[in-house]
């Protein structure tokens, strides 16, 4: 599948002097955990369905440094950063959209002081405008009538006051979407942030994935949709820890959008 997907550098277009719609900013997750992969697989699928020109940085993108500046060590986060800015400044780079919050957030938001200024979406939402363009088709397919629920992520959610976005593209699919009675501004966090994804969790009573598992079983859905590869990790191995991996599937809107249509 990943040999059939085209994806340009931007190497390769400032090569040829030309400069894409977009930059799509792949992250970490995204280049390297095996199940993230899909999820970038998806949305690439999408963007050359929709016939976006777009490129990625392909080994000249380092991590945005979120997981340094969660952890509390500013000055590696800095660095990172640096670093980042100057290969996207040197590229000219004014559009960007990523699949990843974190990198959304900190690109967005914590960049631009640094001398990194550019417009920065998160894929639902580009999703979604291409939609709005008529660029891209979102139908039912096999996820009509299904029920579906969406869970926010931190920085996309309560970080950016994004809930619409990735609700409007799964209504499109025409599934039935049901909330969990903690939801958009009240939305509780998959566990994964603030770094806490690369480390054990401190003793308690429950881990906060299988608390917010729970919340997602109590509705009864299919499938749980997600917006970031950290919230997927995590709901995934909730709904392992509860042996329903048979009959909940985590899944990301651009995955559910790619293969709506498949049989």
């Amino acid at each position: 599948m990943a040999e059939a997907l085209k994806v340009p550098t931007m190497a390769e277009y400032m090569a040829e002097g030309k400069q894409p719609e977009v930059l799509f900013w792949v992250g970490c997750a995204g280049s390297f955990d095996d199940r993230a992969k899909k999820i970038t697989r998806a949305f690439v699928k999408l963007l050359n369905k929709a016939g976006v020109d777009f490129a990625v940085l392909g080994t000249e993108e380092s991590c945005t440094g979120d997981p340094a500046k969660r952890a509390g060590n500013e000055f590696l986060f800095q660095m990172q950063a640096a670093a980042n800015i100057e290969v996207l400044n040197g590229y000219e780079i004014k559009k960007i959209v990523t699949a990843c919050p974190h990198c959304f957030n900190t690109i967005k938001n914590e960049y631009p002081s640094l001398g990194g200024n550019y417009k920065v979406m998160h894929h639902t939402q580009f999703l979604k405008s291409l939609l709005n363009e008529g660029r891209l088709k979102v139908e039912g397919g096999k996820f009509k009538g299904k029920k579906i629920t969406f869970h926010d992520p931190c920085y996309l959610g309560r970080g950016n006051g994004e809930y619409e976005a990735p609700r409007d593209l799964l209504r499109k699919l025409e599934v039935e979407l049901v909330e969990m009675r903690n939801c958009k501004r009240n939305g509780l966090c998959c566990g994964a942030g603030g770094a806490q994804m690369f480390k054990e969790p401190e003793p308690g009573t429950k881990d906060i994935n299988i608390k917010r598992t729970e919340e997602a079983m109590e509705v009864k859905p299919e499938v749980v949709a997600a917006g970031c590869p950290f919230c997927n990790t995590m709901l995934t191995d909730g709904v392992k820890n509860k042996n329903k991996e048979d009959s909940i599937a985590v899944m990301d809107v651009a995955e559910m959008i790619a293969s709506a249509d498949d049989l």
